[in-house]
């Protein structure tokens, strides 16, 4: 059974590596694509983000990270992939745990199509408000779950060494203590304010000033939005026609064809 087990692991892994090399390869002449991998060691990028941050990742100018938090959830999430997949772009999603769990075919669907899977906490608490103990709990929690949605294995130490705060609330022991582990915490740089109610058209207008401010940078949205699932094909055809490169984060990792951000 653990031959079994370790060999479904290694079948998982390379269908996500195929994945993402495909991708690369998109059908579409005119799709706005994904411009290249960046492989990210938490060792010498812990925390990033400016919003949350002194530092954030290596881009060049007009160089934007794709980031969505708080699913999986079918009826939005489809759509946000949906929209990715037209333009054969790869982005990273922050799970949270009990999410995941409920809807594991969709995490897998997510690896598949070669975005990135990193990590949101089991219940979405503000982890800055609650005991410390309890704090690393739901971490670990949400961790296993995302970690067995996507590998059939219930571990705490992920595949993907990327972590997201909820409502990016840290506090200096819990960042010392995922560092310590290896894991990187993901600020962003701009988001688009979709969770207060505005419509699609507004969220795009937010977006897109603060990206024609910022030029570059991680950019935040929630994949369990409705706005944001009905805008988004209207942002990706706005980087695609302004100009735009979409970065794919992943962990650093030997012999990939990628930059490193170390």
């Amino acid at each position: 059974m653990l031959l079994l087990r370790t060999a479904l692991l290694a079948l998982t892994a390379l269908a996500a590596s195929a994945a993402i090399a495909e991708a690369a390869e998109c059908p579409r002449a005119d799709a706005l694509g994904t411009s290249r991998v960046l492989q990210v060691d938490p060792k010498a990028w812990p925390r990033v983000g400016t919003r949350s941050f002194p530092q954030t990742l290596p881009l060049a100018d007009k160089e934007v990270v794709l980031t969505f938090d708080d699913g999986p959830n079918p009826p939005t999430t489809k759509k946000v992939l949906a929209a990715l997949a037209r333009e054969c772009v790869q982005a990273t999603f922050f799970l949270i745990g009990q999410s995941a769990a409920a809807h594991p075919g969709l995490v897998k669907a997510m690896a598949a199509a070669g975005h990135t899977i990193g990590h949101h906490t089991w219940s979405h608490p503000n982890l800055g408000q609650i005991p410390e103990a309890e704090a690393l709990a739901n971490i670990n929690r949400g961790i296993a779950a995302d970690e067995a949605a996507l590998n059939g294995k219930p571990t705490e130490t992920p595949s993907t060494p990327f972590f997201r705060f909820p409502y990016f609330e840290s506090r200096p022991s819990l960042l010392d203590t995922l560092q310590a582990r290896g894991i990187a915490v993901f600020g962003a740089d701009l988001w688009a304010s979709d969770w207060t109610e505005i419509t699609p058209q507004q969220e795009l207008n937010l977006a897109t000033e603060r990206l024609q401010s910022a030029r570059k940078g991680i950019i935040l949205f929630h994949d369990t939005k409705t706005r944001t699932a009905a805008m988004l094909p209207d942002f990706l055809r706005y980087l695609r026609t302004n100009g735009y490169r979409v970065v794919h984060i992943v962990p650093k990792q030997p012999n990939r064809d990628a930059s490193v951000a170390q």
